[in-house]
């Protein structure tokens, strides 16, 4: 395979029933776009055959690349160990349930190739793009999630929580290797630590359709996002986030933290 220009990183965990059609999904959409590609499915640990299944598919397409994380560290760990293995020009992450369909990374990719160093996937910025919407306790609670996060950490975007974002390759290198949140409030974290190095960020409206299987709990779990943001800003109160970080070569190390 030739080298590639995007690397597509998915974490997965625990999802042997559905990541056979997502490798299909996106096999089709990489080459239907002729887009030189690597896909990275980056197991969190998971006990069930997941790691199984990847396997397979890897070793009848080149693309594919399975990495293992040695346990369960959480989806922000996850992204973070397969973008510093990536070697593409361009790096994105999305979730394994397809939510947003591969294709609409034309958008990102289209806003980084107009001069954005980050495009991310936004539900809110054209609500009728929604294919399929979560359930009503589900936008409530997400809603004013986003709405604390904007207001605690200045974020001006409509949408911090669509994991579907993509960054040219000098840019992951900085913002991942200064990423300290492995858990769910880790996309909050990255959209911090651009802007406060200076970074230009795209806010771009995807089609998005709600997966009924979606792992997170709004109620544990979004007060633990709310904790990770009280780490964010004590990180950030230590100078964390300014410190100069090395220019890295593929294959990246994971970054520790």
């Amino acid at each position: 395979m030739t080298s590639p220009v995007y690397s597509i990183v998915i974490p997965v965990y625990n999802e042997e029933h559905r990541i056979a059609g997502t490798l299909d999904k996106v096999l089709c959409c990489i080459r239907s776009r002729g887009w030189a590609a690597e896909v990275l499915i980056v197991n969190d640990g998971s006990r069930d055959r997941t790691a199984e299944i990847v396997a397979r598919f890897a070793e009848r397409n080149p693309e594919i690349r399975l990495l293992q994380n040695q346990e369960n560290r959480g989806k922000g760990y996850s992204v973070r160990h397969g973008v510093l293995s990536a070697t593409g020009d361009v790096v994105m992450f999305t979730d394994a349930d397809l939510s947003a369909p591969l294709d609409e990374a034309a958008r990102l990719f289209a806003a980084l190739r107009e001069g954005a160093d980050m495009a991310i996937g936004s539900r809110w910025l054209e609500p009728q793009r929604q294919i399929q919407q979560q359930p009503l306790y589900r936008r409530f609670f997400g809603r004013c999630f986003n709405a604390i996060t904007r207001l605690v950490m200045g974020l001006p975007f409509a949408d911090t929580q669509c994991g579907f974002k993509a960054f040219s390759r000098p840019v992951a290198q900085t913002i991942f290797q200064l990423q300290r949140i492995e858990r769910w409030g880790f996309d909050p974290e990255l959209l911090f630590i651009a802007l406060k190095r200076g970074y230009s960020v795209r806010e771009v409206p995807v089609t998005w359709g709600h997966d009924e299987r979606s792992q997170i709990s709004y109620l544990k779990d979004g007060l633990k996002m709310l904790e990770e943001i009280a780490h964010i800003r004590w990180n950030a109160f230590l100078g964390v986030y300014d410190r100069k970080v090395p220019e890295l070569t593929p294959p990246w190390p994971v970054a520790k933290g």
